[in-house]
């Protein structure tokens, strides 16, 4: 959040990008960025913005009917109400003519979750004769780092979803030992039921994937559609879930039930390989004191999959941020496949790592662990990440 203790380190990142300030935008939520930033209270149904200058006092733009969405916005600070478009125009022209600045703009939509501001509105600032660049490394920087506690919090977390991923892999072979299969429908309210206990919390999910249905990476199993887990089936299970207003843990974990095809292995293999690549890579670099890009470390875990023949069947990218508010961050992801990723690694940011590989009609394979960027290292959670395949 931008407040007055935290407006001069804002400042200070905006004097060192060489801009003149930073412009939020938002309409009925369309940038969460500049919502939560700015402490917005409301729908905020009519257009804001908020203007952080790189010196000098931030400014508010406001309706007149929505004074109430700047509850949070400190006195001392500037607010300008407007109601008819052109004096919207004229206050926004005022602050922002000429000059150059950042918005929520990823040229080419190349890292799209930042990407929160219509071409309508860059049409409009850019009339005025400002210059707009992207404001990507400022919402990784304020919006996506955690405080220490909430690493402590997704440490937590990462420990019971640890825990609960292996027993729940235990209790299907267990059922299938005894005869009595359990569904995927089935473990998955388990699960559920082993995060409240836990006093965890989670939207919707785990993923319990038997096989062919471990194939698709985004899998959701149902009581409408049963399927049973059998001997000789491979089980992948992802799970996420966090403390009440905490940060997520997200992992998957692999099984065999029954001996494991040799395909299996290497595939297995070839997974864990490449996601130990990219955290090789990022602590390497982290240690060194030298930068490091989500992109890069993308290239890292995918180069290991590529060399085993399998690169066509890893389909995204390796890992997304995790954030303060979202399991699907807005920070710096490592992914150089789907989006450009070029943010940097820095201390503060969270993310998951988990290359996979996907075979339709036989099996798919991933491996998650989380990351996060302190000053001299990078933490890998949980602290025991999965090294063989479990055998059930």
């Amino acid at each position: 959040m931008i407040t007055t203790e935290t407006l001069a380190a804002v400042q200070h990142a905006l004097i060192d990008a060489g801009v003149d300030g930073w412009l939020l935008y938002d309409f009925r939520g369309l940038n969460p960025i500049a919502k939560s930033l700015l402490q917005l209270e409301g729908l905020a149904s009519r257009r804001i913005f908020g203007w952080i200058p790189a010196r000098g006092t931030p400014v508010a733009i406001e309706h007149a009917i929505e004074p109430g969405t700047w509850v949070h916005w400190p006195a001392q600070w500037e607010r300008r109400v407007y109601s008819s478009w052109r004096t919207l125009e004229a206050e926004v022209a005022a602050l922002v003519g000429g000059r150059t600045i950042l918005m929520e703009y990823s040229p080419g939509d190349a890292v799209p979750v930042v990407d929160r501001v219509p071409a309508g509105v860059l049409e409009m600032v850019r009339a005025t004769g400002a210059t707009v660049r992207t404001s990507a490394d400022l919402v990784s920087r304020f919006f996506a780092v955690w405080t220490d506690a909430q690493l402590a919090s997704h440490t937590r977390a990462a420990e019971h979803c640890a825990r609960i991923a292996k027993s729940a892999m235990a209790r299907a072979g267990a059922h299938v030992r005894s005869g009595t299969p359990i569904a995927e429908h089935e473990l998955m309210a388990w699960i559920q039921g082993e995060f409240a206990a836990a006093g965890l919390v989670t939207d919707h999910g785990p993923n319990v994937s038997a096989s062919e249905n471990a194939a698709n990476p985004h899998y959701e199993p149902s009581a409408q559609a049963p399927r049973l887990l059998r001997d000789g089936d491979v089980l992948l299970i992802d799970l996420w879930a966090t403390e009440p207003d905490g940060i997520h843990a997200d992992q998957t974990w692999m099984a065999s039930i029954g001996t494991p095809s040799p395909k299996l292995l290497t595939v297995w293999n070839a997974v864990r390989d490449a996601r130990d690549a990219a955290i090789t890579l990022i602590r390497e670099r982290i240690a060194a004191g030298e930068a490091i890009r989500g992109a890069e470390a993308d290239d890292a875990a995918r180069g290991v999959i590529v060399a085993a023949g399998y690169g066509a069947s890893f389909t995204h990218r390796t890992g997304h941020s995790i954030d303060v508010r979202a399991l699907h961050g807005s920070g710096p992801n490592l992914d150089n496949l789907e989006t450009r990723e070029e943010r940097l690694l820095i201390p503060g940011v969270g993310f998951s790592i988990e290359p996979g590989v996907y075979l339709p009609g036989e099996f798919g394979v991933r491996s998650e662990v989380n990351g996060y960027i302190d000053a001299h290292s990078a933490l890998i959670t949980p602290g025991e990440p999965q090294r063989d395949l479990i055998i059930l």
